[in-house]
């Protein structure tokens, strides 16, 4: 290969992307949801109760929760490269310290630092990706997104081996050894972003979700106070379904089916969430985003309960497909909606509902835990459903498009046919 073309490479937006998408693989995919498959084997062989499992996922968000709010107000951490590779070290600590102690409070610690880390790994690479991809086309942010699936299906498959030839303990050993392969891969990330550019904590912020810019003097934000309420209401009870799906799918699967088929679930949950934000991006193009958030919370509803309503492999597999390849979907649709309304802080505010929503779901269902996870995964669904019904409510004379400045346009049909705006609108 020439010169030349040596440096057009190591210039392709897809090498910034690839590096994204190995850093969201080891702090999101590993870091933060390996668990999911490890935790019916802590229950089987290391005497983890339900409930306490339960607090573990909680301790694990509160840590993401607290490093997200870190990074979104330390404007100099999301540039910091020194960060960056100490969050990875951390949780390549956190993970390989699990196996060493039986103590459910060491364990809660061990969870929280591992979701700090998390939060402040997704936070420098987002900031870097969308600094580094402005102007790019826009599916390429969502194939680095794609890298959270990636990591779920290579854990997936690493404790589907294990899990006949080991223990929990190698489990974690092993998911702290590709964590620590993954972080190699994204070791030189680069974490410099253009002035304003900004990711907002948990939830992926997508392609066109950055911070709306300044408004000039003189000019009123357009009054969307109602749409955004709508669509924060969802994004919250979305947090709270989606969360009690992604901590014990694995678990409650297995209740009914071979022990292999949960871990395979999760291997199929990963493969289906990495094309996830890229697809539902494109089909932006074609459909609102009202709708298609809409049609992606009651698909992820219905793969929620499937499991709990049919109790078979086939009914498990097609769940695992359909949670994921809506979770990342919702999160890129939903953060894309408060940007498009322009809603100050809009990001910031949906993440954090969304946070909350994470924290609330494992402490909700914990009660109905003593009877298996199929009540959880039937509640999880329900709210999941809710958060459809707010999204329907959204397109309710949804501003479709929005103005430079003032109050935005109404949705087609909803002016007179015959007012003198409506006609220069037309032309």
């Amino acid at each position: 290969m020439s010169a030349p073309s040596l440096r057009v490479a190591a210039s392709s937006p897809w090498r910034h992307v690839l590096q994204v998408a190995a850093a969201l693989g080891a702090a999101m995919g590993v870091g933060r949801f390996v668990y999911t498959p490890i935790l019916p084997l802590m229950h089987e062989q290391a005497g983890l109760t339900a409930g306490a499992g339960a607090n573990l996922a909680t301790a694990n968000y509160l840590g993401y929760l607290a490093g997200a709010l870190i990074g979104s107000v330390s404007p100099g951490l999301v540039r910091s490269r020194a960060v960056l590779r100490g969050s990875f070290a951390a949780l390549v600590v956190t993970l390989a310290a699990m196996p060493l102690t039986h103590s459910t409070g060491l364990w809660l610690g061990l969870r929280f630092v591992a979701g700090l880390a998390s939060a402040l790994v997704f936070v420098i690479a987002v900031t870097s990706l969308l600094g580094r991809l402005r102007g790019h086309a826009a599916h390429l942010p969502g194939w680095a997104f794609g890298g959270v699936g990636s990591g779920i299906a290579l854990s997936g498959a690493l404790v589907l081996v294990l899990r006949s030839v080991a223990d929990w303990q190698a489990a974690w050993w092993a998911s702290a050894a590709l964590t620590a392969a993954l972080s190699v891969a994204a070791w030189t990330l680069g974490t410099g972003a253009e002035p304003g550019s900004r990711a907002a904590g948990p939830g992926a912020p997508a392609p066109g979700t950055g911070a709306p810019g300044p408004t000039p003097q003189g000019v009123h934000q357009p009054r969307t106070h109602r749409w955004f309420t709508l669509l924060f209401v969802s994004y919250t009870l979305e947090g709270i379904g989606y969360i009690v799906a992604g901590t014990f799918l694995v678990a409650a699967i297995g209740q009914g089916s071979p022990g292999w088929i949960g871990s395979g679930a999760w291997v199929l949950v990963g493969l289906a969430a990495v094309p996830a934000s890229a697809l539902w991006t494109s089909l932006g193009k074609r459909f609102t985003r009202p709708d298609l958030l809409a049609a992606a919370l009651v698909i992820q509803a219905a793969g929620i309960a499937l499991p709990a309503l049919v109790g078979n492999v086939a009914a498990a597999l097609v769940s695992a497909v359909l949670f994921g390849a809506t979770f990342l979907g919702v999160s890129t649709l939903a953060l894309a909606t408060g940007n498009h309304l322009r809603f100050p802080r809009s990001v910031a505010l949906l993440t954090a509902g969304y946070s909350v929503g994470q924290i609330v779901g494992p402490l909700a269902v914990t009660p109905l835990l003593h009877h298996g996870y199929h009540q959880a995964l039937l509640l999880a669904a329900a709210v999941t459903a809710a958060a459809a019904l707010a999204a329907v409510a959204l397109r309710v004379g949804f501003p479709h498009r929005m103005p430079e400045g003032g109050q935005p346009l109404p949705a087609a049909g909803a002016r007179a046919a015959g007012s003198p705006r409506a006609r220069s609108t037309r032309r």
